[in-house]
């Protein structure tokens, strides 16, 4: 069966980084678009950053834009998030997700929960200011 599951939470101070990672069974890897989500106590889960599995063209919330870096490695099967300058406001869950089709900016498709088929468990973020 297909697993996603996330490793690299934790807690740091503002400012600093944090690199997550996404590792993938049970599927073709290289034929999936990856993205990860956020969820914070309260509030709805929300797109961050997602890269689509043909163009490899990459999509980022406005929020983290400049500070936040998707990239994969198909052979290892992996997606990571590097997050830099991480703000109290990055404190959420991480969650990472997997489509299989193409990630557009149409109709803000690639921010759509339903378009993702896969989901890990997510891993804790917590940034201290």
């Amino acid at each position: 069966q297909v697993q996603l599951v996330e490793f690299g939470g934790g807690l740091v101070q503002a400012g600093g980084s944090l690199r997550l990672s996404c590792t993938a069974s049970g599927l073709t890897f290289s034929r999936y678009s990856m993205a990860w989500f956020r969820q914070a106590p309260g509030k709805e889960r929300e797109f961050v950053v997602g890269v689509s599995w043909s163009s490899g063209n990459t999509y980022y919330t406005g929020s983290v834009k400049g500070r936040f870096t998707i990239s994969r490695d198909n052979a290892k099967n992996t997606v990571y998030l590097q997050m830099n300058s991480l703000k109290p406001e990055d404190t959420a869950v991480y969650y990472c997700a997997a489509s299989a089709r193409e990630l557009t900016y149409s109709g803000s498709y690639y921010r759509r929960r339903e378009l993702y088929d896969f989901w890990g468990q997510g891993t804790q973020v917590t940034v201290s200011s």
